[in-house]
């Protein structure tokens, strides 16, 4: 207990170095002057009695006090404390409030002042005797015009900041047993008089906010509060911890909810990545304001973020029952509860998931992500049925609830983002006709929201989503016409992996009863594809390289791969160019070391060369640059292939295998030999897998037969 005790005066003489640089710069030398020696002999004192206790402890939480106290070091005692001792915190308060109480120096009293605000103050704290306190002396520093004194204006701010803070812990601690104002005999005159007493500017929203306190539910504004453009950032932070009070205890005015919705906006949208205290904040703040029940110390404490995790879960939860609830109608008829709130919260809730991300690990829920998407379907039928007359209120809903669909299974919904490796937890149990209304709005809005149809292509991709027969032709139209050179280059992106998602469908227009259906997959979908990656008209795939897009790089050669498994497919990679721009895209993935290119280009050249040996551009690929290719395939293999696929590898590797050099096989036989390892990891799976036993037989041959043309080259060396 001692030792933690020296550690709050460490960090409390840390707080109070902070507060005395600050405004009060030019009087804190005589404060710092008398504190320091009264800390340093407190501290001193408290050593010699730890020096003579008889429990040994060690307190991973205890801080160095300022270096300026070098007699610190003179004393390596350690003890050891029970986790259950009173938290630093829990000492920091008492001690605030005695210097408060007991100092008759003015510039230590401002300097304790100061430090309110940054203190959590436990609510089991009497507190009621520093209100009166601090109220007194704030009045001393009035004239009689009941106007502050100028040269006691710093005396008068620090008073009103830390009055004000603890007010609001002295409402909460009897709620909800208790629910009366004013409380500790202070009532809405107090408030007015300090502020009509001519405070900043700045502080005046504090103030304002406090005032409201007084007002309960009020349908109009019952006090003006409002945040201005050109307030420091310390005043929406402070905000941010104040307001969970007004509606945790119902002090709600219309006012009130529109300057929380303006402080989280404010401080989520820094230029700066908000810090994690700051976005729990927020997050406790968009919970009590949603509805969510927090525990009352978390709204006390001042650095909330390690509950970040829990109140992330939690507003999560809370929305989502809001979003299940609601039937796509006007919000006008939830004007009196939370769910209008809620709903109205949605990009900000969404902002916050997002931030929230990285300390929360959601758990797998493709439940909770198809009744998030039923509920995204229902205010579609709304917003699109006869009856509605205002269709775009619904859809700007819509593109929100899908929007917080993506942030709760940590989704991206950035654009930037749209090559990153991205799937659901777990893969949903549905039927095509669940998705086909995503097709219809997709048709609604592609040309005028970008952003939503950017959504939707996405989400078709990542769900791996066929949508119904009867929306086929539809769907193929739709990423025609979001693939055109016209439409934002995130959108394009969004197509074609859209078109990725459903390439086995696509690669199987044989089967296809649709006659006209084929005929816009081969002649249209097929060349606008590959204007995704050659988008500026007029070039040539001489000078217009890849590119630096390795996700859309490695997207697109996949879907050509599952399309030149069907010979349909062949003529119309030839004359769309496909296979000129797989071959032209060889040279920068050599240089760049990435494998997953290279091995899905050499499964499209094989799986087409058969057949087309005296086309073009395979007519002018030498046997080297094939055993480049071939070799280089062995790099990277994609777990899915370790099936009867790969053997048409197996085979092509041999073929120009011959023409191999010594330098080339050494790293070659490596990576098979990897490969061979990873085979007999996978050893139960394969007993699954219809001829794997003949794959890992076909592999071994084409090591048995490198390795010995690498011998056949060390004989040769042999020989005089």
């Amino acid at each position: 207990m001692l030792q933690r005790l020296l550690a709050t005066i460490s960090s409390s003489w840390a707080r109070f170095s902070e507060a005395l640089a600050g405004p009060v710069r030019a009087t804190g030398a005589f404060a710092q002057s008398f504190l320091q020696p009264f800390f340093a002999a407190l501290h001193k004192g408290l050593r010699s009695l730890v020096r003579h206790s008889l429990t040994e402890v060690v307190d991973s939480e205890a801080q160095p006090l300022d270096q300026g106290l070098d007699f610190f070091a003179e004393n390596d005692d350690t003890l050891t404390l029970d986790p259950l001792d009173i938290p630093t915190g829990r000492l920091e308060a008492p001690s605030v409030m005695w210097l408060l109480k007991t100092s008759t120096d003015p510039e230590v009293f401002l300097a304790a002042a100061r430090l309110v605000p940054q203190v959590e103050w436990p609510l089991d704290l009497d507190v009621s005797d520093m209100l009166h306190q601090l109220f007194d002396i704030f009045t001393s520093c009035v004239d009689i015009q009941k106007r502050i004194v100028p040269s006691l204006e710093e005396k008068a701010s620090a008073c009103t900041m830390a009055l004000t803070h603890l007010y609001y812990g002295y409402i909460l601690q009897p709620y909800p047993v208790r629910d009366t104002f004013p409380v500790c005999g202070m009532d809405l005159n107090v408030f007015e008089m300090i502020y009509w007493a001519g405070m900043r500017r700045t502080e005046h929203t504090v103030l304002d906010t406090t005032i409201n306190l007084f007002f309960s539910n009020a349908i109009g504004s019952a006090w003006d509060s409002s945040l201005s453009e050109a307030c420091p950032d310390s005043i929406p932070e402070q905000l941010s911890h104040l307001l969970p009070y007004h509606f945790v205890t119902g002090r709600v005015t219309k006012d009130i909810e529109t300057l929380a919705i303006t402080v989280i906006s404010k401080l989520l949208s820094s230029p700066a990545s908000p810090s994690n205290q700051i976005v729990a904040n927020c997050t406790l703040l968009a919970c009590v304001m949603v509805g969510t029940r927090v525990d009352k110390k978390d709204i006390v404490r001042i650095d909330k973020s390690s509950a970040l995790p829990r109140l992330r879960e939690s507003l999560s939860a809370q929305f989502q029952k809001a979003l299940w609830a609601w039937d796509g109608g006007e919000l006008d008829k939830y004007s009196t509860g939370i769910a209008c709130r809620a709903l109205s919260l949605l990009d900000i809730i969404c902002r916050i998931l997002e931030l929230a991300e990285h300390s929360y690990d959601p758990p797998s829920s493709p439940f909770h992500t198809m009744r998030n998407l039923d509920a995204c379907r229902k205010i579609y039928l709304r917003a699109r049925s006869s009856e509605h007359n205002h269709p775009s209120v619904s859809l700007g809903a819509l593109r929100k609830a899908l929007h917080f669909t993506f942030a709760t299974a940590t989704i991206s919904w950035d654009h930037d983002q749209v090559w990153a490796n991205q799937s659901w937890s777990e893969r949903v149990s549905h039927s095509p006709e669940d998705f086909d209304w995503m097709v219809d709005y997709l048709d609604f809005i592609y040309s005028n929201d970008h952003e939503a149809a950017h959504a939707i292509l996405l989400l078709l991709d990542i769900m791996g989503v066929w949508c119904s027969p009867a929306k086929q032709h539809l769907f193929i139209e739709r990423l025609i016409s979001c693939m055109d050179s016209n439409m934002p280059t995130y959108l394009r992106h969004a197509a074609l992996r859209a078109a990725h998602g459903a390439r086995e469908e696509i690669a199987s227009i044989h089967i296809i009863d649709d006659a006209r259906l084929r005929d816009i997959v081969l002649t249209k979908l097929s060349p606008t594809i590959l204007s995704v990656l050659c988008p500026h008209p007029g070039t040539t795939l001489a000078n217009d390289g890849p590119g630096p897009f390795f996700g859309r790089d490695k997207c697109y050669v996949e879907l050509i791969f599952a399309l030149a498994r069907n010979s349909d497919w062949h003529p119309h990679l030839f004359g769309d160019r496909h296979i000129d721009w797989c071959i032209s895209m060889l040279p920068e993935y050599y240089d760049s070391g990435y494998s997953a290119q290279i091995f899905y280009i050499a499964g499209i050249l094989l799986q087409i060369a058969p057949e087309q040996t005296s086309a073009t551009s395979l007519s002018f690929v030498t046997e080297q640059q094939w055993w480049d290719l071939m070799s280089s395939a062995w790099n990277w293999i994609p777990d899915d292939f370790y099936n009867t696929r790969l053997l048409a590898l197996v085979d092509g590797t041999k073929k120009y295998m011959q023409i191999a050099s010594k330098s080339d096989l050494e790293p070659f036989i490596w990576n098979v030999n990897r490969f061979l390892e990873r085979l007999e990891e996978m050893g139960l799976e394969m007993q699954g897998l219809e001829q794997g036993e003949g794959i890992a037989v076909a592999v071994k041959e084409l090591r048995t037969a490198a390795s010995n043309m690498l011998e056949s080259f060390d004989q040769e060396l042999l020989v005089p």
